[in-house]
């Protein structure tokens, strides 16, 4: 049963790759003010995720130094992914243009792979804990997949091309959540890794990626807006855990 779960939400975030086309049918300015409440709400949910759910179940299936050690682990690890793969966090329909159009595609088809794992993974644990995971990171995607599609536009792709290479890097996480899943009930260690890891993955995209962009808003009223739906976001993934526990 947690397998078909685990599937389902892998299928759902190789599905929001088509999401860049709501880039094209909304005017730029209504589309920069829903892209900068999904991202305070994702940002909340990843710091969230990592804080009430992964850490903590990592705690008790692991011992507390190694735990915390995996955690920044995990940050450096996806700090290098960015450095040197290249895939993007652009936001609001602007994005960097250059040569690595292709390098960008394999560095999103890396990421959506261990975003599959940390979902499978977290599958095994229960349903309850895999919904949640599953949640922060489709919340994260939305907006990242409306700015990848927006590099493969200015980068020469045709808008039919750009959806279909965006979503087959998008479905590299149903590869990963079917390896997540197999290597997490094989062994114990695996999810014990995984999770602390993912954590430091999560704190990194919110703290790194995200949390940023919502500085660069100079109107306060949207800015206080951006910080109650971030902590919605937290008090989100709090409740989540209320229900998991």
């Amino acid at each position: 049963m947690g397998f078909i779960w685990a599937l389902g939400a892998s299928i759902v975030v190789s599905l929001i790759s088509f999401v860049g086309i709501v880039s094209l049918l909304l005017k730029e300015d209504l589309l920069n003010e829903v892209l900068f409440l999904l991202i305070s709400f994702s940002a909340g949910a990843l710091i969230g995720g990592a804080f009430l759910h992964l850490i903590p179940e990592a705690v008790e299936k692991s011992a507390h130094g190694e735990v915390y050690l995996f955690v920044i682990a995990g940050f450096i690890l996806f700090f290098i992914l960015e450095r040197y793969l290249h895939w993007r966090h652009c936001h609001e329909g602007k994005c960097e243009v250059h040569t690595f159009t292709y390098l960008n595609l394999v560095g999103d088809g890396v990421h959506n792979f261990i975003d599959g794992l940390i979902i499978g993974s977290s599958f095994v644990v229960n349903i309850n804990f895999g919904v949640a995971t599953s949640f922060a990171i489709i919340m994260h995607e939305i907006p990242q997949e409306i700015g990848d599609f927006g590099v493969l536009v200015y980068g020469g792709f045709s808008k039919s091309k750009a959806l279909f290479y965006n979503f087959l890097s998008a479905i590299t996480a149903i590869l990963g959540t079917v390896i997540g899943f197999a290597l997490a009930n094989m062994s114990g260690g695996f999810l014990k890794l995984l999770m602390p890891v993912a954590a430091g993955g999560f704190i990194y995209i919110a703290s790194c990626d995200l949390i940023p962009e919502l500085h660069k808003q100079e109107d306060i009223k949207k800015a206080t807006l951006s910080m109650a739906i971030f902590i919605l976001g937290v008090a989100f993934m709090y409740f989540a855990a209320a229900v998991h526990h």
